[in-house]
């Protein structure tokens, strides 16, 4: 009975995960999210995306709303304004354009100009009284809108394009500015005599020029807003780093000097101390992958994987990479101090445009390279090997005080890396 009771509950819980599984929807909706990469702004595309409807339905729906009080454009603004765009892959990856729409803008106003003047000598030659809205009239406000549009969204919105930038932003203001001298010359010209109706709508191209640099003003603003936000992170950060350099970190120093190098807690407190000093002074900003940074990064791994201290100093800017064979050989020499030896490793690295020394010393029993089993490849080929084929040479040696001493030299001079000199440890290998 019991046995049937099981099987009858195993049958039961089956039924209600193959309902459960049913009713699981097989596609999850993508979140509303603009793409970086877009015709205007994306507005359409992250919509038609969103809801998995066609892209010429969104865009064709956005059009016949509009006639309808308005409710096409009104939506589309909205979600322009509201709508965020995807997340960037990378720091400067900026939102990018298809359409060029300031020199659409540009083009129209540029037409709007010709049928101004066709306007207004038509309405000069014909006499024709002052009307309330007469047709020259309406072709300087829809001529100035245009124009004045154009400027403010190659201020505002195309000089950040990685596609234009700065210069398309210089030449659209300039073609704009005189679309808009030009207007304002043929109103001053044509309607001296039409009364304070003319006066008042010649004010609207000099209103349009203003629109296009006030926008430059909006544009420097924000960059000036930007800096004061960034100066101001600069500011809290110097605070809670100097608060941390009296408190956590002295205490983490302390822990370190009354701990044995070997022992664990002196490793983990070097290791927090690392981290937390690079958190603090390296800011927001990635480092560079060079050789100095990468043996960096590289001895704090090693501390936690062995009882060891290494200590990586640099002098002067070398030109060698972190994917280089120096740094390569480089690791390769930490590597064997900290197995073999542990204690303090010091590690030297000075270098130029035109050369690199890489000095690895360490404070063990020290070993003579002539008594290294010849199956033993670590030395002769990850270090000595390696930089023989890269043009280099590579010295090991005992220290003054005891210990081992590996010298990595490489000249980047292409005529001196044909003949290298390597020294007599390095031919030994």
């Amino acid at each position: 009975m019991a046995a049937k009771t099981r099987i009858a509950d195993a049958a039961a819980i089956a039924r209600a995960h193959d309902r459960a599984v049913r009713r699981q929807p097989d596609w999850v909706r993508p979140a509303l999210e603009r793409p970086r990469a877009c015709a205007v702004s994306g507005v359409s595309a992250a919509l038609a995306h969103h809801l998995g409807w066609p892209l010429w339905f969104v865009r064709a729906a956005f059009v016949v709303l509009s006639p309808v009080w308005g409710m096409g454009a009104l939506l589309y603004a909205w979600l322009w304004v509201f709508v965020p765009w995807a997340p960037a892959e990378r720091d400067d990856d900026r939102p990018t354009r298809r359409v060029p729409v300031a020199w659409i803008l540009t083009a129209l106003s540029i037409t709007g100009v010709l049928a101004t003047l066709v306007a207004l000598g038509t309405w000069r030659a014909g006499g024709v009284a002052f009307g309330t809205v007469p047709t020259w009239a309406a072709s300087v406000i829809g001529t100035t809108a245009l124009a004045a549009a154009a400027g403010v969204w190659a201020t505002l919105v195309d000089r950040r394009d990685p596609a234009r930038g700065p210069r398309h932003e210089t030449i659209v203001r300039i073609t704009v500015t005189v679309v808009l001298a030009v207007v304002l010359f043929a109103q001053l010209t044509t309607l001296a005599d039409a009364g304070i109706a003319g006066f008042v709508i010649a004010l609207v191209p000099l209103v349009g020029i203003g629109l296009v640099y006030s926008s430059v003003l909006v544009d420097k603003w924000r960059e000036l807003t930007g800096e004061r936000v960034r100066r101001i992170r600069e500011e809290q950060r110097a605070e809670m780093a100097a608060h941390l350099h009296d408190s956590v970190l002295q205490t983490l120093a302390l822990i370190q000097n009354r701990s044995e190098a070997s022992s664990d807690v002196a490793r983990l407190a070097r290791a927090q101390e690392r981290e937390l000093r690079a958190w603090l002074y390296d800011g927001d900003a990635p480092a560079d992958s060079d050789l100095p940074t990468d043996l960096r990064d590289y001895g704090a791994a090693l501390e936690l994987d062995y009882p060891v201290r290494i200590d990586v100093v640099s002098a002067g800017l070398p030109a060698e990479r972190a994917s280089g064979e120096v740094a390569a050989a480089s690791r390769e020499a930490m590597l064997n101090a900290a197995r073999h030896a542990g204690g303090d490793v010091s590690v030297y690295i000075e270098g130029n445009a035109d050369a690199v020394d890489v000095f690895v010393r360490d404070r063990g029993p020290g070993f003579d390279l002539e008594s290294v089993p010849a199956d033993r490849l670590g030395i002769r080929e990850s270090i000595i090997g390696r930089m023989r084929r890269a043009g280099g040479s590579a010295t090991i040696r005992r220290g003054a005080g005891g210990g081992t001493e590996v010298h990595l030299h490489f000249v980047n001079d292409a005529s001196a890396a044909k003949d290298p000199m390597p020294s007599a440890e390095a031919r030994l290998g």
